[in-house]
């Protein structure tokens, strides 16, 4: 087993007053040769956008786009008609293809919203671009993986075009889960969204992110209530 360890305190950050940005790969002014990627995984934002304020129309072509509300209310519109809001609880895909442009903004005029943008790079270029969304309940998460993001629509979750499958889990203290890596030369990046865990006797924190590869499989415990997000990912561009 091989193992990487990205502490919270060691990501880029970039506060912008209605956005406050932290960057667990190198992003915008945030740059660092040795983290670059974890396999196909290229971004691993964490952002938190003012009440009323969002990203203008920008662009996208071929990368898969993830978002992931932590709280609060995103508001979604694309050049192909588009226009969605999503919340706590739902996962929301983009696949830029050909190419897309596309905002964010937040929703509410009365309260923040946190949530995490991730870029997949895909394993098909030049496809159609695509949206969609789908919400998750937490129960089926308490104690165990969620399967919320895999590369087939027959398949749990939103789909992406990519052999990636994420999956979050909701945990008590003292619980554990094993899991079982999806593909041969694919590896997990765990993301801590709460609380804290021990991964094959790594202690991680919040926010703290992980990855392990190499393997077929690895145990999580948690040591407080604890919230984690995995992300089972090609190991090769």
């Amino acid at each position: 087993m091989q193992t990487v360890l990205h502490t919270a305190d060691s990501r880029g950050h970039a506060s912008h007053g209605w956005l406050n940005s932290y960057h667990t790969f190198s992003f915008a002014g945030y740059s660092s040769r040795e983290r670059m990627n974890f396999g196909v995984l290229r971004v691993l934002n964490d952002d938190t956008v003012a009440a009323g304020m969002g990203f203008g129309t920008h662009p996208h072509d071929n990368m898969e786009i993830i978002s992931i509300p932590l709280s609060g209310d995103l508001e979604h519109k694309d050049n192909t008609g588009t226009q969605a809001i999503i919340r706590r609880g739902d996962v929301q895909v983009m696949s830029a293809g050909t190419g897309i442009a596309h905002s964010e903004k937040n929703h509410r005029r009365d309260q923040e919203v946190k949530f995490l943008q991730i870029w997949v790079f895909p394993n098909k270029r030049g496809v159609p671009p695509r949206y969609d969304q789908q919400t998750f309940r937490a129960e089926d998460r308490h104690n165990r993986f969620q399967q919320v993001i895999s590369p087939s629509p027959d398949d749990a979750g939103v789909w992406i075009h990519q052999d990636a499958w994420f999956s979050l889990g909701d945990f008590e203290p003292g619980a554990a889960a094993e899991y079982a890596i999806k593909k041969p030369g694919n590896g997990v990046y765990v993301f801590v969204l709460e609380g804290d865990v021990t991964i094959n006797g790594q202690p991680l924190h919040r926010r703290d992110g992980f990855g392990v590869w190499d393997t077929a499989s690895f145990s999580l415990q948690a040591d407080s209530n604890a919230q984690v997000l995995l992300m089972d990912v090609p190991m090769t561009l």
